[in-house]
């Protein structure tokens, strides 16, 4: 049986995989939508090459170049927000949710449908509107994978008993490129310090929060949505190798974890085969090879943002959504050049307090969501030094 495929952030690093996944499995999947941010050429070639019905790119002003690139294909194609919401609305089994940040909170919504199939790794839908985007996909009947490497390893360990049973979890970080920076060296850092991930190339946004910790935080927010545990329940740890992606812990007091070589395809493959497992181009892994694995504790007094996350997940309510949406403009700014790589912890956690004397709820919808986020951005803006405020105050 052949499945339609819809892939949002197509050409980002976990578009790219499930790619990779599906040349492999052409008799499996056929693609009928892709959708990226700006980049035309890159969109254009990959819905030739998959014979993709619609295309979409979110830019509005880059639909010239989109339709050159698709002249003669056949190819429908759209730019802007609503050729988006088109792209994740068409018809499809399974929906790739990669965009990523809050611009993939609206999509990822829309790709909801009875009997549909979200591999899900825009973890901003959970951490900004966890309670509101599960609920909708529960009373749509959508089905919910978690594609991140370390929620897929949960999900597949689950496999070993009941929810019920599970005592806690946890997510395994590699540490980033800094896991052994002092803070004064992190002080000085650059963008390009943050892009030299010891394990994977991602986008500039993943890269940044992989250093400070904070992509760690936010998983562990999206983990309570997905599984149902409390903040005490979840835990992370450092584990440089990054063989074991995430662990089950049991009320009888065993473990069961979730182990590959660091590789999306691996996740991709368990979020798209459905019953049977697809076997796919991954190396094998050989512990006798490896030798030895090894574990820390996160250091959250260099690595803070790690910290405001669990606060922001135990303190619930709309904190997670102040939390994304101030650690989005500091990393922008950072990235801008225009403060350093300390000041995102600082300028989320003046953001989170501020938020704090609001004591808002839950948001109760995407539309909620997306407006409290507008209004942690305007706050967040206004923590920045005055040189970065004014450059940045439309995000």
């Amino acid at each position: 049986m052949q499945h339609t495929l819809t892939i949002l952030g197509a050409t980002g690093s976990i578009g790219r995989s499930t790619l990779d996944v599906v040349r492999q499995h052409r008799d499996r999947f056929r693609v009928a939508a892709v959708v990226a941010g700006s980049n035309a050429s890159a969109l254009g070639k990959i819905a030739r090459d998959m014979g993709a019905e619609f295309a979409a790119l979110a830019d509005g002003t880059k639909l010239a170049d989109l339709r050159a690139e698709l002249g003669g294909s056949g190819i429908a194609c759209g730019a802007g927000e609503s050729a988006v919401i088109e792209a994740a609305e068409r018809d499809a089994d399974i929906v790739v949710a990669a965009i990523c940040g809050v611009a993939g909170l609206g999509p990822t919504h829309a790709a909801l449908a009875s009997g549909r199939r979200i591999a899900l790794a825009n973890k901003e839908s959970l951490v900004c509107a966890g309670r509101a985007f599960m609920r909708d996909a529960a009373e749509i009947g959508a089905e919910i994978l978690p594609l991140d490497s370390e929620h897929n390893a949960l999900k597949q360990a689950l496999a070993a008993g009941v929810i019920d049973d599970v005592l806690g979890m946890t997510v395994t970080a590699s540490g980033g490129p800094f896991r052994t920076w002092t803070r004064e060296r992190m002080a000085a850092a650059t963008p390009a310090d943050t892009a030299k991930h010891p394990t994977y190339s991602m986008g500039e946004k993943i890269n940044v929060d992989s250093a400070s910790l904070m992509n760690k935080g936010l998983e562990l927010i999206e983990a309570h949505h997905l599984f149902g545990l409390r903040a005490d329940q979840l835990d992370a740890v450092v584990h440089p190798q990054q063989i074991i992606h995430g662990l089950v812990h049991w009320r009888d007091g065993s473990v069961t974890a979730g182990l590959a070589h660091p590789d999306m395809c691996v996740p991709i493959a368990d979020c798209l085969s459905g019953e049977r497992r697809l076997d796919i181009a991954a190396r094998r892994l050989d512990l006798a090879a490896i030798g030895s694995l090894t574990f820390e504790a996160p250091d959250e007094a260099r690595f803070p943002c790690l910290r405001l996350a669990r606060w922001a997940l135990e303190e619930g309510g709309a904190m997670p959504t102040f939390l994304n949406g101030a650690n989005e403009v500091a990393v922008a700014a950072f990235l801008a050049g225009r403060i350093g790589f300390l000041d995102i912890a600082r300028v989320v956690e003046e953001t989170c307090e501020a938020a704090a004397s609001r004591s808002r709820p839950a948001p109760a919808s995407v539309e909620e969501a997306l407006s409290i986020d507008a209004e942690s951005r305007r706050i967040a803006v206004s923590a920045l030094p005055r040189t970065a405020a004014p450059a940045l105050a439309g995000l």
